[in-house]
Parts: C-alpha cells; structure tokens; sequence
C-alpha cells in the first residue's frame, strides 16, 4: 500500500486511505451497498468513506479488510496505522469554532500539498499576507463579529503561511490579478506594507510570482478565483478548491481539474514573467 509522505497530514490520510478501501472493494467486486451493510452502514456511508470525507471507525475498518480477504496481520497493520493517523487532529481543528466547516478541509489539504497553484483577482492570496492586511480582510468580510474572532482567525492565516518555510515545502505558484494590486485593503499604508512585503518573498526558492496586468484586457479566468493542490502522493487526485459566498467547492474530477489547469497555464504565459514581477510590484507601490 502507498504510505503518506512526512507533510501530509490527517485530510490526506483520509483520502489515501479511502482510495485503497475502494480499490480493494472493487478488486472483490463488492458493491458499496454490500459493504456498508456489512459494516452496519448504508452506501452512502462507505462513499464518504472512500471519498475520506469522514473520519474511520477501527472497527468499520476491520471488517472491511475481513470482507476484503486482507485476513494476515502484517498485511492489515499498515491499514490499521493509517487509520490512527487519519483520525489524529489538525493544528487548525482547535479553532473549529470560529472557522468555516467548508475552509476546515482546505486547510488540511493546503497541508499535504507540494505543489500549489493559485489565481487571485480580489486579494492577495491568504499565504502572502501580512498580518494587518489579512486583518483588515477578516474584519471586513465579518462585520458584527466579535474582535476575538477576528483575531482568532487571523491567527490562523499566519499559522497557514508556516507551511511555506517547513523543510519540505511546497512549491508555491501565484498569479495575482492586477486589480487585486491596486485595491488599497486597509488603506493606503497596510497596502504598501503589503505589497513590499511580496517584493521580499520574491526570494523564496520555492515561490513564483506573477501579476496579470490591466492592459492584457480579457483573460483565460475571468470567472474568478481559484487553486489547484498536487499532491507527492500518486493516489491522491489533484484538487480544484474554488471559494463562494458562503461556501467552496472541491473538486477532483479529472476533467475538471483538466479545464482549470489549462487555464491556469494560460494564465502563466499571459502575465507578467517572473524575473518582471519585482518591478512590476514596485511600480504599483509607487502609485499608491
């Protein structure tokens, strides 16, 4: 079985392990109603499960490798392992409470990642902030909540953004819409502060940074906002996440992840380079 790389964490190891209870399932030729009967469930159980939307039961667990024909011991302790690790909490979970139940897997996903890549048209992306700009964000998208909340969810933004100087970093590749630039989020000062602190990451080996400019006119994602996340592990999907009012979507379909990825490219041929992106971010910060 595909073992989880040192980054991933707990989302990952759902996912990895429900991929390998489906392959399993399917080389049995069982049904999902079959085998959520088997574990006292329904089919809809056993798809949440293998799409690791949920988190594992040990016993569930057992019965299905039994159901499986996965009977030998040390064929069953790695499964049995990664059940353990993809119960253990995320960092991030001790703030359930003031954080979206739909941002909650993001975060998770956000994690385990190697590669990620992102367009922003409305603001610089979450991993990029500054503090007083991810503040000014926060307080403006919740108005009427608590100062305590706000904090709390800032405090998570920058814990997000460790991700980017652990050891085995994800590759980071950032299109940022121009327009997202020029909008002075907290005022003119926050913005500045900002924007020079994107010159400074632009030194980061695994950061790429580009800026698509006002003058390109129509561009490949004019529909919004959106990040795709590789993964180091070869089970594991490349995931869209594309956040709404309210709301995000994952999506994971191969053909959808398809059309973002080619637009996402075409993004990249479009903007700015980025030996120009320094400059570029100069020039704005001079403006404002």
């Amino acid at each position: 079985m595909t073992t989880a790389s040192a980054g991933g964490g707990p989302t990952v190891r759902r996912i990895m392990l429900g991929s390998q209870l489906r392959r399993l399932r399917e080389d049995k030729g069982v049904s999902r109603e079959d085998a959520g009967y088997h574990i006292r469930g329904s089919e809809s159980k056993i798809s949440r499960l293998e799409l690791g939307r949920v988190s594992f039961k040990e016993r569930d667990v057992e019965d299905l490798l039994t159901l499986y024909g996965v009977t030998e011991e040390a064929e069953r302790a790695p499964f049995m392992a990664l059940v353990r690790e993809a119960n253990q909490q995320g960092w991030w979970q001790s703030f359930s409470e003031v954080l979206p139940n739909w941002f909650q897997p993001y975060i998770g996903l956000e994690e385990s990642a190697s590669l990620i890549r992102t367009y922003e048209l409305q603001f610089i992306p979450g991993l990029l902030q500054t503090e007083e700009y991810a503040r000014a964000i926060i307080a403006q998208g919740n108005r009427g909540v608590s100062k305590e909340i706000i904090e709390a969810r800032v405090n998570v933004r920058m814990n997000r953004q460790k991700v980017l100087s652990r050891e085995n970093a994800p590759r980071l590749w950032v299109v940022i819409d121009e327009a997202a630039l020029r909008r002075p989020i907290g005022g003119v000062k926050t913005m500045k502060a900002q924007i020079e602190h994107l010159i400074d990451l632009m030194s980061t080996p695994t950061l790429t940074l580009q800026v698509m400019p006002f003058d390109f006119g129509g561009h490949a994602a004019e529909g919004g906002a959106f990040s795709i996340l590789r993964f180091p592990e070869p089970d594991i999907p490349d995931v869209v996440y594309i956040e709404v009012l309210g709301g995000a979507n994952y999506l994971d379909k191969r053909e959808e992840v398809d059309r973002y990825m080619e637009a996402m490219d075409r993004l990249a041929v479009d903007s700015t380079t980025p030996a120009r992106t320094a400059d570029v971010l100069k020039k704005i910060a001079g403006q404002l």
